[in-house]
């Protein structure tokens, strides 16, 4: 009869019908729902803002901090070329071209008017000049150079710039031209392009020259100013790209860091130069007046989780990744963090395997998540193991 009782007892451990572990703290089997939609923190109006829309976004996250008029259709000038480095940098990174490779400028690329390098039919620069040449000094028949040089003809790289606009939500944009001079239907928003700004600012490359103040291209003979003039007077400019048309006015997207924070300010319609310079300040300074960056996990700890099956009772947790968010300053005690654990895990598990959720919250609001795995591997009970913790709790045996 005891034999039959820990025969039985065998079956059900392997075949999972009873000892379930728990889960530790106050579970749930919640499964967490889609992370909310980041909140704007607006006030103001911010003195010296002067422009038609405008925008300030938190660049690690894309939060948006600040928004005036932010989806008002307007035509970008040279901002446009933000998408245009941004497709360049990806086609090198995708092994289409390198910096080294030699373009030769055919004749459609010299007629853009505007700012420019004055390049001549036949003329031949290498990928990395043209790139500089757009970077600092906005330089029309640079861009278009590359956008023949990446796709064959302006036409198609323009394609190829609509398409990844609406790959990164840019719904409220048309772009007809590589370089940003005016045209018909070529229009877009402050918050568009803080998104193609954001994407663009995730690559080393596009830092390498906009915080550039003077540099040239053929081997000296001609002379690159940057056309941001933040260069030289706000501390911590990183970048980004100016524009200035007869229908755009003047436009900025502008990126700065200070203390591990880094912001873009876009304005648009500006009507001069002083006041588009002025009003990006403006913005940065309220940004980094405003927020400071708190760490989503915090100095949450967490408990041993119990397993169901395993060779062990237990098994560590520890957090996946991780990250950080821009906050009201003065705000930190307003932030909750919960953890939703999931089903109670039963081996095998592999280190890596997801046990919950943290759940970072301001208010109503969610801020983020960081997914909880598994410290390590844990193998499910043997039958030999489970006799054996079988004969060891009965010790009448």
């Amino acid at each position: 009869m005891k034999r039959y009782i820990l025969i039985c007892l065998a079956a059900m451990i392997l075949t999972g019908t009873c000892f379930a572990g728990a889960s530790p703290g106050s579970p749930t089997s919640e499964t967490p729902t889609d992370s909310a939609a980041d909140a704007v923190v607006t006030v103001g109006p911010i003195e010296n803002l002067n422009a038609e829309s405008a925008i300030l976004v938190d660049l690690a996250s894309g939060t948006v901090l600040y928004e005036e008029d932010a989806d008002l259709v307007l035509p970008p000038a040279s901002i446009t070329k933000i998408m245009t480095l941004l497709l360049v940098i990806e086609a090198v990174e995708r092994g289409e071209l390198a910096y080294t490779d030699i373009v030769t400028v055919g004749e459609h690329a010299c007629s853009m008017g505007g700012a420019q390098i004055f390049l001549e039919p036949g003329e031949q620069m290498t990928v990395e000049e043209l790139f500089k040449a757009v970077s600092i000094a906005s330089a029309n028949d640079a861009a278009v150079a590359l956008a023949e040089h990446v796709s064959g003809s302006e036409m198609a790289f323009v394609a190829r710039m609509n398409t990844r606009a609406q790959e990164l939500g840019m719904t409220n944009t048309v772009f007809k031209n590589a370089c940003g001079l005016d045209a018909d239907g070529h229009v877009t928003t402050a918050r568009d392009i803080a998104r193609m700004s954001v994407e663009l600012c995730k690559h080393e490359k596009a830092f390498v020259y906009s915080t550039t103040w003077i540099d040239s291209v053929r081997n000296g003979e001609f002379e690159l100013v940057n056309t941001n003039k933040l260069v030289r007077t706000y501390q911590g400019i990183t970048g980004l790209k100016t524009g200035s048309t007869g229908k755009a006015k003047c436009c900025l997207s502008a990126t700065a860091e200070r203390n591990g924070i880094a912001l873009c300010a876009v304005v648009m319609g500006c009507e001069t130069g002083k006041i588009r310079f002025e009003s990006a300040a403006a913005l940065l300074d309220y940004g980094f007046a405003t927020f400071e960056r708190i760490d989503l996990v915090g100095d949450t700890s967490l408990p041993e989780v119990p397993i169901g099956f395993g060779e062990v009772d237990r098994i560590g947790a520890e957090f996946s990744g991780g990250g950080s968010v821009l906050i009201e300053r003065g705000k930190s005690a307003e932030i909750s963090r919960e953890i939703h654990w999931y089903e109670s895990p039963k081996a095998p598990i592999c280190k890596g395997d997801p046990l919950g959720t943290l759940i970072v919250r301001y208010g109503e609001n969610e801020l983020g998540r960081v997914e909880i795995v598994a410290a390590a591997d844990v193998r499910r009970l043997s039958i030999g193991m489970v006799f054996a913790r079988l004969l060891a709790s009965f010790r009448w045996f």
